[in-house]
């Protein structure tokens, strides 16, 4: 490891001639949190270099087409001062199609969803006039007056009433769609917000690490820092492969080795999106504003001789207007705002999520117990399925959430308000479906699936039959068909 022991004396660190060495040695320690207001900010956005990392490069995405304009045209303020790490790069081009597919799954969850509450209304309302045409019956003396009742309040007239309300809330979900401006399938690299962040970096990303040096990097956080909970990134130990665990600490080591190419005293701005305690500070109950760790600062400070700053995304674009006078629509200061709160919803104990999919859901964890929790609902007790359940390979994680998906939304047991939104299915009604792999019900014994001329299964969940116990296939089985026939009755 190269470690530069100097590094003299930098701007914003405010270092007396007669402050004690206690005070000098953990400065950063003594620090407030990062704000607008600091005298030493300026200097990051004049003359810094600015290293985005890959959240904020994949909420291009998910942002209306006006806002990513504007987005666009304040990050070219800075263009000539941006810098991609690598394993940016390599984790934008990768992670492109799931924030794609999360965004149109979110909206087409949530056509469901609204299918789902004006069905459930429209038997609300029903049940509640039955039970005063029942009454009525019983002790009312005008027997008739129910019959007009059914009439007044009749089954039809109840769904006309609410398809009303349910073509208004779906044109609002279908302007968002619109609102994006996004062509389907951008896997390819004519994908034109890829082109424009690779217009704007121009030659200025990091070479990918050779295999030794890769290899030393993943051994040191995984065997070292990461057990010693040493920012950043510690909260992905425990990822399914180390590679994906260490990810964050990749970033990290590649921004320190480009930092000592630097100038002594050069400063290096870094925005991200991520505040997990891995790379802030935990203050809770302190009344104190959260903070990045201290001990990020020393290590560049101690490594590189630079002076590194960490930004929130709404903090750093209200910089760019501030100093670069390049200011951004109010609108979309608010998306910003928006889709980096929904950043932060919790979905397990390694990462962040909104909605989890197919592709989601086989880097992510559940919650712990809840998988568990969901089969035990349905009567799945079996050793191989529990050991499945428990499993961290990627099939397997893919079946743990539709468990706790399908249960919930079966009404097999009741779901917390804090559980996210899982879009996934093991089966599909229809002539053909829309996205995603899947194969035709033929491929079963006609005496394992209902239905089979016009149903479609998922290849995960037919390599899972071959996996589980065959004592809990027909239970799979059935879960998967009822699902399908909820959504097709959903989406009519």
């Amino acid at each position: 490891m190269n470690v530069r022991e100097g590094g003299g004396k930098f701007q914003g660190d405010q270092v007396g001639p007669t402050e004690p060495p206690l005070i000098q040695r953990f400065r950063s320690w003594l620090e407030p949190a990062p704000s607008a207001e600091d005298a030493a900010r300026e200097r990051f956005f004049t003359d810094g270099l600015v290293v985005l990392d890959t959240n904020i490069l994949l909420s291009l995405y998910e942002y209306t087409e006006s806002a990513r304009e504007d987005v666009f045209t304040a990050l070219e303020a800075v263009s000539e001062r941006l810098w991609m790490p690598h394993q940016v790069g390599l984790e934008f081009v990768r992670g492109r199609r799931g924030t794609l597919e999360s965004r149109k799954a979110a909206l087409d969850t949530s056509a469901k969803e609204v299918n789902q509450h004006l069905t459930k209304a429209v038997a609300s309302v029903i049940a509640a006039r039955n039970v005063v045409v029942r009454q009525l019956a019983k002790y009312g003396a005008a027997l008739d007056v129910g019959d007009e009742l059914t009439k007044v309040i009749s089954d039809a007239s109840v769904k006309d009433l609410l398809l009303k309300n349910r073509e208004l809330l779906k044109a609002h979900l279908e302007g968002l769609k619109s609102q994006h401006g996004l062509p389907q399938g951008l896997a390819g690299p004519n994908d034109p917000v890829l082109l424009r962040v690779a217009h704007m970096y121009g030659d200025r990303i990091g070479t990918q690490p050779n295999d030794s040096v890769l290899r030393a990097r993943i051994e040191e956080a995984v065997d070292f820092r990461f057990p010693n909970e040493i920012p950043p990134g510690y909260r992905d130990f425990g990822k399914e492969t180390p590679m994906k665990a260490a990810g964050d600490f990749l970033l990290w080591e590649e921004v320190i080795e480009h930092a000592q190419s630097l100038p002594t005293g050069s400063r290096i701005l870094f925005v991200s999106n991520d505040t997990k305690e891995d790379w802030y500070e935990s203050r809770k109950g302190s009344g104190d504003t959260q903070r990045p760790w201290p001990m990020l600062f020393d290590e560049v400070r101690k490594r590189t001789g630079t002076e590194l700053r960490i930004e929130t995304p709404s903090l750093f674009y209200a910089g760019i207007k501030q100093f670069l006078h390049t200011g951004l629509d109010a609108n979309t200061y608010e998306e910003i705002e928006r889709i980096s709160s929904a950043q932060d919803i919790p979905v397990g104990e390694d990462e962040g999520t909104s909605l989890v999919t197919v592709h989601s859901a086989t880097h992510l964890a559940p919650p712990r117990g809840l998988a568990t929790e969901a089969s035990r609902a349905i009567g799945l007790t079996t050793t191989g399925t529990q050991a499945a359940l428990k499993s961290s390979a990627p099939s397997f994680r893919i079946f743990q959430w539709w468990i706790i998906g399908v249960t919930a939304q079966l009404g097999r047991r009741e779901a917390s308000a804090s559980e996210v939104k899982i879009d996934i299915a093991a089966a599909v009604r229809g002539d053909k479906p829309t996205h995603g792999q899947w194969e035709p019900a033929t491929r079963l014994r006609p005496g394992d699936w209902v239905h089979r001329e016009s149903c479609w299964i998922a290849s995960w969940f037919i390599r899972l039959l071959h996996e589980l116990p065959r004592s809990d296939h027909d239970v799979l089985r059935s879960l998967a068909a009822q699902q399908a026939e909820a959504n097709r009755s959903d989406s009519d």
